[in-house]
């Protein structure tokens, strides 16, 4: 059994310990959590210990998934429990990627260690499946979209506006542009004209709505390059009809063969997601399994999802992959 620790207990902290329970190949055997672990009641009952705890159980833990934030969370704890642990991460800073790989990964060598980073749908699965379609689509153009779903970085931002009690913000792909790109024809898109931005918002009691949207309308590298739609609903709307937090999303790409590039070709890579989190959560649990089996092998050092041979992923051997999926 592969010995499981989860580092935070959010909502992707909460998948994970689900997305365990699903693993005939698992055990969760520890959750560590800043905050007093008393408080803490988990779904599973496993033990819940501090953070601080966490390297004097270096024995007893195979892989540690760690589930807090990528803004100040992860740059941070994953290069520090790499010390201890093989570990896999969600870093979802795009461009921060790099810097974040070159940390974990000199923590990883020092120590004799495996750290598998920006595990998730995007950066993860969508990252993997841009690949694949340039590998095999020299000749061709990438498109990627997000949505219909709620963003929950976006949903922050408005809460974060002066006079926002709650809100969500769903990311919804212009139809228009989809259709442009299933039909090979290689549009050339701007950011507006690929997404639209919908925000519903609970505003308090006598705050100034038209300020709100304009503030939310206008925000940089939130709001201000796309059509955005702001909706003032009631808190028991909220609740009952955005409780959820639904996402998924399209990878393309778009290309041709033939010497004369006559032959047009258009891989598609959709998701549906009810929930991103349990989602993400339970693609961070199949690659702890391939970071344990790259630990036996004596591996070392830091990986992404280029990295990792799928068949590190799944449960089964290599010569049941061969003779029931191959």
């Amino acid at each position: 059994m592969i010995r499981i620790a989860i580092a935070g207990y959010g909502n992707l902290g909460k998948g994970v310990e689900c997305a365990v329970s699903k693993c005939n190949d698992m055990e969760l055997v520890a959750l560590f959590t800043r905050r007093n672990p008393e408080d803490v009641k988990t779904v599973s009952g496993v033990l819940v210990y501090s953070m601080e705890k966490a390297a004097e159980m270096k024995d007893d833990i195979d892989v540690m998934i760690l589930c807090g934030g990528s803004a100040k969370d992860l740059p941070e704890q994953t290069p520090a429990m790499a010390k201890y642990f093989n570990v896999v991460d969600s870093f979802d800073t795009h461009a921060k990627i790099p810097e974040h790989f070159a940390n974990v990964d000199a923590v990883c060598k020092e120590n004799g260690t495996v750290g598998i980073i920006s595990i998730g749908w995007d950066p993860g699965l969508f990252s993997l499946n841009r690949m694949l379609g340039q590998a095999i689509l020299p000749c061709g153009n990438d498109y990627t979209f997000w949505g219909k779903g709620v963003s929950q970085g976006h949903s922050d931002a408005i809460r974060r506006i002066a006079g926002v009690k709650d809100a969500r913000q769903y990311t919804i792909p212009v139809e228009e542009a989809l259709t442009s790109v299933r039909n090979g024809e290689n549009p050339e898109l701007t950011t507006r004209q690929k997404h639209t931005r919908e925000c519903f918002v609970v505003a308090e009691d006598g705050a100034d709505l038209n300020a709100i949207e304009e503030q939310i309308v206008t925000m940089p590298n939130y709001f201000a390059d796309y059509d955005t739609t702001v909706h003032f609903i009631s808190e028991e709307e909220l609740n009952r009809d955005h409780k959820g937090i639904p996402h998924g999303g399209m990878v393309f790409r778009t290309g041709s063969t033939g010497f004369d590039n006559g032959n047009k070709h258009v891989i598609e890579y959709k998701l549906t997601l009810d929930s991103n989190p349990e989602f993400t959560s339970s693609v961070l649990v199949a690659y702890a399994r391939a970071a344990y089996r790259l630990s036996n092998e004596g591996a070392k050092g830091c990986k992404t999802i280029f990295d990792v041979a799928p068949a590190y992923i799944h449960p089964a051997s290599a010569e049941e992959l061969r003779k029931n999926l191959l």
